[in-house]
């Protein structure tokens, strides 16, 4: 750098300090209403569709908000490369704020459903234009620290998100689980409002539309595939076929509008880059065992264990709090040295390994011995889950920082309607095949409902068709988990190729240090413009 630059950066970062940390706080708080939204909605839904009916519609519920968000995530990431990330930021906190209270006031399921989709559309920006807004004004070498505070958020999140739905709903009423979201926007809004300053942009292209329509049409079919596959329909019925082939032929085809595309929605350039085709390979297993496991594990615990259902937030503490842990020290060991590939190398490892632990679970595992196996996971995901931003976006150019970080986001998206889906099928189809074996009769009604037996009704049954209830969901997250190791064993290849660009930006050794003719400009010079 020359010496007026390396003056303005050392003012820069002495205006930074308070700046960022205000700017912070209202990017948690936006990230908080993302992750906290199903949670809380989740514990919410038997108030829900006792006052409003439409228990047939329920699941679209959340269907609703989980497509909308993933359709929307990469146009969110591309508005913000060509029109500016602040005011696409904000808006989308507006759209989610007015789906949040509409959302509130909704009466009857159609409506719900509707809102919810809008609240989608905002929560697909909230994700997107946090990561994006870290990348624009943190260097590279510093960026570590601040994700891995975002990854202790989203932890918290899932931890105490059905905690808060239950003390909220129980208090205040459903309807306060949207209206709940509306003072913290507003504060996320004033803040960023007042105290963000990022250089204003104005494209001259237009935007992508038929590379977006494309796009959402094929997310949207992966979606309603993995989300409708062997529950509303068979694997193998004419409705997932025709999806499957709708979802096939949209996504080709926006591969092939994507090289023709004055102004591609998700430039294909960035896949050139070898990192960051492998950091969207470990997000999307990220994505498949983290909410697999967070789905299989309060199953177990409650069925196996005799957990309550009510704690089912406290239930996965082991496995969040050595997440959080993981992270923060990840963050902080990657600013100290600018080196980073440690990390997902030994984080595939941990996930490797802590699955295949939880695979070995029975009837007979106490709660302690299963906690232990959680935290093995809860470390690898740790090692994972923002150290994978971070090289998406050390891996391109500037100008493509917010597709880069709506990319990696759609594709740990993904991750999770598959695995959430294929673990999901593994796991009935093993439970009904115990129960056939174990039970008949009472116990084959039983297995109807498998997945929402209750640790009171749970109690209610036969001491027979309990004991082979038992067994059978024993043996299901047996069969999910080890899949889940299985999978995790893919990010641990892809991580061993992942080529280490020293992170630059901050620190005498990474000012000082070589130019790597292979990192991008990101990489290269540091952010120096201020809060």
């Amino acid at each position: 750098m020359t010496e007026k630059t390396e003056a303005a950066a050392a003012a820069g970062a002495g205006k930074q300090p308070r700046s960022v940390r205000v700017v912070l706080l209202a990017l948690m708080i936006a990230m908080m209403l993302a992750m906290l939204d199903n949670m809380i909605i989740g514990t919410a839904m038997p108030t829900i569709v006792g006052e409003l009916g439409g228990l047939e519609h329920l699941s679209w519920v959340v269907t609703a908000y989980t497509l909308a968000t993933a359709a929307s995530t990469p146009l969110w990431g591309k508005l913000g490369d060509m029109y500016g990330r602040k005011g696409s930021f904000m808006t989308s906190i507006v759209i989610f704020l007015i789906g949040s209270a509409l959302s509130g006031m909704a009466q009857d399921m159609g409506q719900l459903i509707g809102f919810r989709a809008i609240q989608g559309l905002g929560a697909g920006g909230l994700m997107v234009g946090v990561m994006a807004i870290i990348g624009d004004l943190i260097p590279p070498r510093e960026r570590g620290k601040y994700q891995g505070m975002i990854a202790g958020v989203m932890a918290l999140s899932m931890i105490g998100g059905p905690l808060v739905g239950g003390t909220i709903t129980d208090n205040w009423g459903w309807r306060w689980s949207f209206y709940i979201n509306i003072p913290l926007g507003v504060i996320a809004l004033i803040a960023i409002s007042a105290v963000l300053h990022l250089p204003k942009k104005r494209s001259k292209a237009r935007i992508d539309y038929p590379g977006a329509a494309l796009l959402t049409i094929g997310i949207t079919a992966i979606v309603l595939v993995t989300t409708w596959g062997g529950t509303e329909y068979a694997w193998t019925s004419a409705r997932i076929m025709e999806l499957i082939g709708i979802g096939v032929a949209a996504l080709v085809g926006f591969v092939f509008w994507q090289t023709r595309a004055a102004e591609p929605i998700m430039p294909l350039h960035i896949f050139r880059s070898r990192n960051f085709t492998l950091m969207s390979i470990i997000g999307f297993i990220v994505g498949f065992v983290m909410f697999g496991a967070t789905l299989f594990l309060p199953l177990y615990q409650q069925a196996v264990q005799g957990a309550s259902a009510t704690n089912s937030g406290l239930l996965l503490l082991p496995m969040l709090g050595a997440m959080l842990v993981t992270s923060m020290v990840a963050g902080r060991v990657t600013t100290n040295t600018g080196r980073y590939k440690i990390f997902p190398v030994a984080g595939g490892a941990l996930m490797t390994v802590g699955l295949f632990l939880l695979s070995t679970m029975d009837t007979d595992t106490t709660r302690f011995t299963s906690g232990l196996y959680m935290a093995v996971v809860g470390l690898g995901m740790g090692c994972l889950m923002q150290i994978t931003m971070l090289v998406a976006q050390n891996s391109v150019e500037m100008k493509d920082m917010g597709v880069a970080s709506s990319s990696t986001t759609l594709f740990r998206t993904l991750g999770s309607s598959f695995g959430v889906a294929i673990m999901g099928a593994l796991f009935n189809h093993r439970v009904q095949d115990v129960m056939a074996e174990r039970a008949t009769g009472a116990g084959a009604k039983a297995t109807e409902q498998s997945a929402t037996l209750t640790a009171d009704a749970l109690n209610a049954l036969p001491a027979a068709v309990r004991d082979a209830y038992q067994h059978a969901v024993s043996s299901g997250t047996h069969g999910a988990f080890l899949l889940g190791s299985a999978v995790a064993v893919l990010a641990l290849v892809a991580a061993v190729f992942v080529k280490e660009v020293p992170l630059k930006g901050a620190g005498p050794k990474a000012a000082d240090g070589p130019a790597d003719d292979d990192a991008p400009a990101s990489a290269k010079e540091p952010v120096t413009e201020t809060v």
